[in-house]
């Protein structure tokens, strides 16, 4: 089976580096010294990756026979793929490569129809579920524990716990209309100080209330 494990992005320095977009959980192992990729477009590999090293929080490769900058920026966007045995699993149990999430229904605890995932998004930070829902819209979840409950292969879903608004934006507006109504009396005087020293500041600078065209 064959996975996208990087993509290329732009050039660094004059000696032929590249930084990548890391899409696997195992980047020591899939894109270290030696590893030979396939690439799409094809005709731009096979890349044998020749060193790597990390600067910023980016991953920087160098590959065999790229030797400057013009040849790096010519690799820019490649998409990099490695041959992955399908029955291959990661050794941490909490860990799961992209073709086991793809596909997975997502539903809330109390069974609810989400969506399903069909594409993992590798950021910086954190990973991101993109998850179709049966209208054709999609919703993005972050993939942390916080909000994904579980994974259950067998099944074939991924159980979520979403906060307010993350899954209907609705649910984030009434949210906080609660939060508004729970002010009491120290709210509204806030908010009137608040008035009266906006049209104070508006009065001696001459610019418009807010409200105000």
């Amino acid at each position: 089976m064959q996975l996208v494990v990087a993509r290329i992005g732009r050039a660094h320095g004059i000696k032929g580096e590249v930084t990548v977009e890391v899409r696997t959980d195992e980047p020591e192992l899939r894109l270290g010294p030696g590893a030979v990729l396939a690439t799409e477009p094809a005709e731009r590999g096979p890349l044998a990756i020749e060193t790597g090293r990390v600067h910023s929080g980016r991953l920087l490769l160098r590959f065999e026979n790229v030797r400057d900058r013009t040849a790096a920026e010519a690799l820019r966007n490649t998409l990099l793929i490695a041959e992955v045995d399908p029955a291959e699993l990661p050794e941490d149990p909490e860990e799961f490569y992209d073709h086991q999430l793809i596909d997975l229904d997502v539903v809330l605890a109390d069974g609810t129809e989400i969506g399903r995932i069909t594409e993992i998004s590798h950021l910086p930070s954190q990973d991101l579920f993109i998850v179709e829902r049966p209208d054709g819209s999609e919703v993005m979840i972050p993939f942390v524990e916080e909000i994904v409950a579980e994974i259950d292969l067998e099944e074939q879903r991924a159980v979520v716990t979403p906060p307010p608004g993350l899954i209907d934006e609705s649910e984030a507006v009434v949210a906080s209309a609660r939060d508004a109504d729970g002010d009491g009396a120290d709210g509204d005087r806030a908010d009137e100080d608040g008035d009266e020293g906006a049209a104070d500041e508006a009065e001696r600078t001459g610019t418009p209330e807010k409200g105000e065209a």
